[in-house]
């Protein structure tokens, strides 16, 4: 586990911070790919867990959801448009080509079953002493969690902190072929940039210090470039 600030921590499911999850207060963010269980349990072990929370229901997020809450008896909550996704565990729906080989072995190998959604959020909803932030674009119902006392974001897909094919940690756009609407991404990540935070943190790569996810927001924002 690694602190993002104080109450906050990532942890990291998979090699060189390639697939993170969160523990925020007692609010657990994601669960990584549905063989992540065995090592979230040990990661929250001692640790007082109270409510699970997706970022998004891609496969690489709810994967080992459903153990989670089943093991820890803790109740499910994300945004409206990810609930069906969630709860049916069919997390491909809104990507370009839920057809394409990529996609169905995501389905078959990373995603994990569905469980029912207890509550649904909307931006400004407290998580673990963060506020909710829509961020659609990567998925339609995406969100990221700011603390502003501290100036710590936890942004999800909205960015990558990594490039996703060789690891090497540098900012990115999320994965064209994975998002929704690339358009919709950029505005969130305008959006996101606009609350001027001091540490970033993402479901994929290292956390980054506010000033270079700022530099970034600007050029994503233009169209320039897919990597930073």
């Amino acid at each position: 586990m690694i602190q993002i600030g104080e109450g906050a921590w990532q942890i990291s499911v998979m090699p060189r911070q390639s697939v993170n999850c969160y523990l925020l207060g007692d609010v657990l963010v994601d669960a990584g790919i549905k063989r992540s269980g065995r090592k979230l349990l040990s990661a929250l072990q001692g640790k007082a867990v109270g409510a699970h929370v997706l970022t998004h229901a891609h496969p690489d997020h709810q994967g080992a959801t459903a153990e989670m809450c089943r093991a820890l008896n803790l109740p499910l909550r994300c945004l409206a448009a990810e609930r069906e996704a969630a709860e049916t565990g069919y997390v491909l729906g809104a990507v370009p080509n839920p057809t394409s080989l990529m996609a169905r072995m995501q389905q078959r190998f990373f995603a994990g079953e569905g469980y029912p959604v207890a509550r649904t959020l909307v931006e400004g909803d407290k998580v673990g002493g963060f506020e909710v932030v829509e961020t659609p674009g990567h998925t339609g119902g995406h969100i990221s969690f700011w603390r502003a006392s501290d100036g710590v974001l936890i942004a999800g897909d909205a960015a990558v902190g990594m490039n996703l094919f060789t690891t090497v940690p540098r900012l990115g756009l999320p994965l064209d072929i994975a998002t929704w609407d690339m358009g919709a991404a950029r505005a969130s990540i305008r959006k996101l940039a606009a609350l001027k935070p001091r540490r970033v943190a993402f479901g994929h790569g290292p956390a980054v210090d506010g000033a270079s996810f700022v530099q970034f927001a600007d050029t994503a924002g233009t169209g320039c470039g897919r990597w930073r």
